[in-house]
């Protein structure tokens, strides 16, 4: 079977047996603090499982993009190295939400991979959890009887705690698990070692396929086990692994899942994939290849599917383990396959034609996709060059054989330069980096990224059951009581936060900011300072309890900020449609940001928009908000019946069954945010900026409503104020003609300059020494920076073996200057902006600079002359 087949065969089965077939959910997760994206097929469901969300469906089937680089489930250095560890893997799965339970769910997984997929029954082993003491945890007979009615009991295997005890991570449902293996090995391997031996234990053909987690407890802050009230099934089947075992292949990377992508990386690269198996003894050169070539193949299709969902790289966040990932690409691409120029992005075409048909995303998203990862290899291939060169002058000043651990890390964190590619540069001029010193570092920055980042939750305490109502859309305020509540504590602070029955406060969601504002009881006035949207809980962040947490409470927003940032909401929507209609209906959503001050839309188009289009674009904004049209909202619309309206969908968005619909004239938008009642609320609208944020996205902000006219006011305030100081009613004559005169001035004073800087290098003759063969030269001067940096290239292109250190206090602040000539630079390896950092200490400052030439600042002007002492010392 292909992989189409496969997938088709899985979800046909299941929805013949009552399961309803939903789509995947967008890779990236949003409302959820702990994920950061969809990294097992249960993630999607997991409101359902925490009581959160109502149970649309007793039984679901499906196949979820997931992707697992970072947090408990990190694979990706294993990516490539080995034939069937991915980033982004797709989960097929089948699921009962209080439904049915182990019975039905081991029977049916038997069934599909036995009569259906038709895997021999000698080739498979099952394991069931064999208990725990020390969590009080029973053997799971129920499994194990249910099994043995299928398969030979020498074929059922106990697990441990840590292979068949499955949790949704610290917190949250949890409960045993039965998995079922695969045994892919030849006859002659089979008959030599049993293969029951090698469950679990990494061999790369004896694999886990399928997992059946039965949901029977939660585990508690305090790290405790309760019964859930309801028990559920959570099965997961790695969808490249099953193809890996249905088409008689050893490599996920054999099956029809990859193979058309390898073929167009052969082709782009002029390299062959020798289907090598890792630790067979193969030509390290041809398995580098090898290794180079599924690294690229996996990690095209994790990119691109996250740019799909609406993650561009970046350099914070989620964004930033997906430029990771292209980057770990790239530079495997460079290293090993000799590519020094963009082709990674001609591989989404393929994935285009092979999976679009199930994931329609990835098709429509292709030309943004592509421009994106092009631009991201043109820049980082940039600056594996600019890396290498800082590397080649790290190893030419290293007197010994090993590279400093630190100066390492300073290049991979400065640079981004792998700290795999240092090392085999350095190999190759018979050097090795210093790996302790560099993980010391490593370790330092992920303690302080984990020290800024880390949250500290406790249980919730439950006064009553009941969900929330959200009465915020039409009115501010209303009679509370707090349902549910929990201390937080992150970088330090301590919060609480509530969960109520009833809130008019909006959370965050859709690009708007959550409501602040104020909770009133007889005792207590809590001052709400966000809201937000967590695991579909509604909760307002306060930074203390009331005396009384039963009391009732007068929710009450903060209506002035409520309405500025309804007013830039709505504002957003029609500069949306207004984009549409100028720049063309290639224009989509790719982010935006409402709050009570401005507004910031990102959307895809892949040139600058111009200021013609620019002032037409707003001029239509405008014109929409003089003709005062009226709110149309239609709140629990069928999604079919949505989209048959045309109505824009958000990018990357996972939409329900119902949707709320937004109408301001032609502008139709599926929105869960709030609105003015009618467009001429928002009185007017100015673009402030407009500019890229990555390859094919652009970024324009605005402002509307009060905050607009506040702007106009200070324009013309501004404007009259120059007409008073200029005495003149002409303005734009009136600064030109200052200009004017002003670039003669300079020009003047430049001329004179560089004459006191030829004066000064003249002069200076006499002070340079001959040592070594070296021009060296020390000096305390009266120049500016400008000055300073004309003079030194003028004694740069004097003389060529130069060593000058220089310093000033003009302008009241301590200044060093060091310059190299080339011929040192090549014959020495010396650096100035390694010294410049290095004399800078003396004057409590630091800097940097280029090879040849660096500057440094500092506030102690004391330490100059120790700074002048010490560069006597340079050369020996």
């Amino acid at each position: 079977m292909t992989s189409k087949e496969i997938r088709k065969k899985f979800l046909d089965f299941f929805a013949s047996r009552g399961h309803q077939i939903v789509p995947s959910a967008p890779m990236v997760v949003k409302g959820d603090p702990t994920l950061m994206f969809i990294n097992s097929g249960m993630a999607p469901f997991k409101n359902w499982f925490l009581g959160n969300e109502a149970i649309k469906y007793p039984r679901v089937a499906d196949t979820q993009k997931c992707l697992r680089v970072s947090g408990k489930h990190n694979d990706l250095e294993e990516v490539g190295v080995d034939t069937y560890h991915h980033t982004m893997f797709e989960m097929l799965g089948n699921w009962s939400f209080g439904d049915y339970f182990k019975q039905e769910a081991i029977a049916w997984a038997w069934e599909l991979l036995t009569s259906e997929y038709n895997i021999p029954v000698d080739r498979l082993y099952v394991t069931v959890f064999e208990g725990d003491t020390g969590e009080n945890l029973e053997f799971d007979q129920e499994a194990y009887d249910i099994w043995k009615e299928r398969i030979a009991e020498n074929r059922i295997l106990r697990g441990n705690k840590k292979d068949n005890f499955w949790e949704m991570g610290d917190q949250g449902p949890c409960g045993p698990c039965s998995e079922i293996h695969v045994d892919l090995r030849t006859e002659a391997e089979r008959a030599a070692v049993n293969g029951k031996d090698l469950v679990n234990t990494g061999h790369p053909q004896v694999i886990e396929i399928w997992n059946n987690v039965f949901m029977q407890f939660n585990r508690k802050a305090d790290g405790s086990l309760e019964p859930l009230p309801a028990r559920h099934v959570d099965t997961g089947m790695g969808f490249e692994r099953l193809c890996m075992a249905l088409q008689g292949k050893t490599s996920n990377y054999d099956t029809d899942v990859f193979s058309p992508i390898i073929s167009r990386i052969e082709s782009l690269t002029g390299k062959s994939y020798a289907h090598t198996m890792p630790g067979n003894g193969n030509d390290m050169t041809v398995e580098k290849t090898d290794i180079a070539i599924r690294v690229i193949a996996d990690h095209i299709r994790a990119v691109s599917f996250a740019i799909a969902d609406g993650q561009l790289p970046s350099s914070g966040g989620a964004g930033y383990v997906i430029r990771r990932i292209l980057r770990r690409a790239i530079r495997y691409g460079y290293s090993f396959l000799g590519m020094k120029e963009p082709f990674i992005f001609s591989l989404v075409q393929v994935l285009a034609d092979e999976m679009g048909d199930f994931f329609p995303e990835i098709r429509s998203g292709r030309n943004l996709i592509e421009k994106v990862i092009r631009e991201e290899e043109e820049s980082f291939l940039r600056t594996l060059e600019k890396g290498i060169l800082q590397l080649d002058q790290m190893i030419a000043r290293t007197s010994g054989d090993v590279l400093n651990g630190a100066e390492v890390f300073e290049l991979y964190d400065t640079f981004g330069f792998p700290v795999d590619l240092t090392a085999l540069m350095a190999a190759e001029k018979n050097k090795r980096i210093d790996q302790a010193g560099f993980e010391a570092e490593l370790e330092k920055q992920k303690e302080r990224s984990r020290a800024a980042t880390k949250l500290e939750t406790d249980d919730w305490v439950e006064l009553t059951q009941g969900e929330t109502e959200f009465v915020g859309y039409d009115q501010l305020e209303c009679e509370s009581r707090i349902l549910r509540y929990r201390r937080i504590k992150a970088k330090g602070k301590e919060q609480f936060q509530l969960v109520l029955d009833r809130t008019p406060f909006y959370p965050e969601g859709g690009g708007q900011v959550g409501d602040k504002g104020r909770l009133i009881s007889a005792n207590d006035s809590l001052l709400v300072t966000d809201t937000r949207k967590e695991n579909n809980l509604i909760i307002h962040f306060v930074d203390s309890l009331p005396s009384n947490v039963s009391a009732l409470f007068h929710s009450n927003v903060d209506g002035s900020a409520r309405q500025m940032a309804a007013a830039n909401h709505t504002a957003t929507h029609l500069l949306h449609q207004a984009l549409r209609e100028v720049l063309g209906t290639h224009v989509e959503q790719k982010g935006s940001l409402v709050n009570p001050d401005y507004l910031r839309f990102d959307f895809s188009h892949f040139a600058k928009v111009t200021d013609e289009e620019l002032a037409r674009i707003e001029e239509l904004v405008n014109e929409r908000i003089r003709q005062q049209l009226g709110l149309d909202e239609r709140r629990n619309v069928p999604i079919d019946e949505a989209k048959k309206s045309g109505a824009m969908m958000l990018f990357g968005e996972k939409y329900g069954e119902s949707v709320r619909m937004i109408r301001f004239g032609e502008s139709v938008e599926l929105c869960g945010g709030t609105h003015v009642g009618n467009t001429a609320v928002i009185g007017y609208f100015k673009v402030t900026s407009e500019g890229a944020v990555a390859a094919g996205v652009r970024r324009i902000e605005a402002i509307s409503y009060k905050k607009a006219f506040s702007f106009i006011n200070d324009q013309f305030e501004t404007l009259e104020s120059l007409r008073n100081l200029l005495k003149a009613k002409d303005v734009t004559k009136s600064v030109n003609d200052l200009l004017h005169r002003n670039q003669e001035l300079e020009k003047k004073i430049e001329l004179l300059n560089q004459e006191k800087v030829k004066g000064i290098r003249e002069n200076l003759k006499s002070s340079v020494s001959e040592i070594q063969g070296i021009s060296f030269l020390a000096r305390e001067l009266d120049l500016e920076a400008a000055e300073m940096k004309d003079l030194a290239f003028q004694l740069r292109q004097q003389y060529p073996r130069l060593l000058a250190v220089l310093t000033s206090k003009a302008g009241g602040k301590p200044t060093i200057t060091c310059v190299i000539g080339d011929e040192a630079v090549k014959e020495k390896g010396w650096n100035a902006s390694q010294i410049v950092r290095d004399l800078a200490t003396e004057i409590k400052g630091g800097g940097g600079g280029q090879p040849f030439f660096a500057t440094a600042g500092g506030t102690d002007a004391s330490g100059l002359d120790r700074v002048l002492s010490r560069a006597g010392s340079l050369i020996s």
